[in-house]
């Protein structure tokens, strides 16, 4: 698609969290600022996410706040606001839609600044999670609602993205002394999430750990930090192949790490978007939630989602709600073995 020519100079765009919704700008982001050259893009996020955007365009500028520190509050977001407006933005682009942005929103258009901000169709969501008669139509997915928002903007493009290290991958030489040279397959293991509805129990997960140390010679970098490295420690211990990632490589060094492995298996969680911005086919297991809803990472294969067709499916959008049988049966039905075989055709 041919871009159109808008008189804009300078355009914020906006998204503060959760980091797995701020991942998915990226491919976005990414394809604008090349559509756009001659128009600089200043992305505002979370101080912690910057690593996400060291590799973009040269026209994109990022630029981290603490919100919990620095600006909580109403008041705080007219103090934030009085700083970007030095900046001279021409339009700005509400990635994100809750209260702080909205406020930051409502600023810029008292200053006469074009603003456009996201849709999310929450009507449509509770179609889909509620308890009878599910429509499980796909919805627009993030990276569609992200563009439709700067479309709205008259900044039309195709999105298409790779990885955020081009066509190569992250440079190992950055971690070698924590993670050593790559001798063998390796496989990025990532169990955890967000809500319970969205974990797959960590006795199945074990199963499938336990088979990829018995199928020959490769590297499992478990990804687990706090009180979640206590669960899963002592799998270093009893199988030779694993070994655990905690805080010691930082978002960058994960990063890195990620785009050097032929596979990352995780959750409906912020490791498998992570690995989708290198370029890392990712095998995701869903539970309360669907890919569905549109937020399934960025290149990744339907094929390579693990689910189960149950009446009660998805009754979530976000995983946060209790399991109406108390049991999870959509993860606990789940075989380690389909979980296996998935991973393993990729090794």
């Amino acid at each position: 698609m041919a871009p159109d020519n808008p008189k804009y100079k300078n355009v914020l765009l906006i998204r503060f969290s959760a980091i797995g919704d701020v991942a998915m700008t990226v491919p976005v982001i990414h394809s604008l600022a090349t559509a756009y050259p001659e128009v600089h893009f200043t992305m505002l996020s979370n101080v912690r996410l910057a690593p996400f955007f060291g590799h973009l365009p040269q026209n994109v500028t990022f630029m981290g706040v603490d919100l919990k520190k620095d600006y909580h509050g109403f008041g705080a977001m007219f103090k934030l606001f009085r700083q970007l407006r030095k900046k001279h933005f021409d339009a700005v682009a509400d990635l994100h839609g809750v209260l702080r942005t909205t406020a930051l929103s409502f600023f810029f258009r008292l200053s006469f600044t074009r603003v456009r901000r996201i849709n999310k169709d929450r009507r449509s969501r509770k179609r889909l999670t509620r308890q009878k008669n599910k429509d499980l139509t796909p919805r627009l997915t993030s990276f569609d609602r992200y563009r439709l928002v700067l479309e709205k903007l008259g900044l039309s493009f195709d999105v298409s993205f790779r990885s955020i290290f081009g066509d190569g991958r992250g440079d190992l030489s950055a971690i070698r002394n924590i993670v050593g040279d790559k001798d063998c397959p390796w496989i990025g293991i990532a169990p955890f999430a967000a809500h319970k509805g969205k974990i797959y129990p960590l006795y199945l997960m074990e199963e499938v750990v336990a088979q990829l140390d018995s199928a020959g010679v490769c590297r499992q970098f478990v990804f687990a930090y706090g009180r979640e490295l206590e669960q899963v420690s002592e799998w270093a211990n009893k199988y030779r192949s694993v070994e655990m990632i905690d805080t010691r490589l930082g978002l960058q060094g994960e990063l890195v790490l990620m785009s050097h492995m032929e596979v990352m298996l995780a959750m409906d969680s912020s490791n498998m978007h992570l690995a989708s911005l290198t370029g890392t086919p990712v095998v995701s297991v869903w539970g309360a939630t669907h890919p569905v809803a549109g937020f399934m990472g960025w290149g990744q294969k339907p094929d390579d989602c693990i689910q189960l067709d149950l009446p009660c499916r998805p009754c979530s959008i976000y995983g946060k709600k209790e399991c109406i049988y108390g049991d999870y049966r959509c993860l606990t039905g789940i075989d380690p073995d389909t979980v296996f075989t998935k991973v393993k055709n990729y090794l």
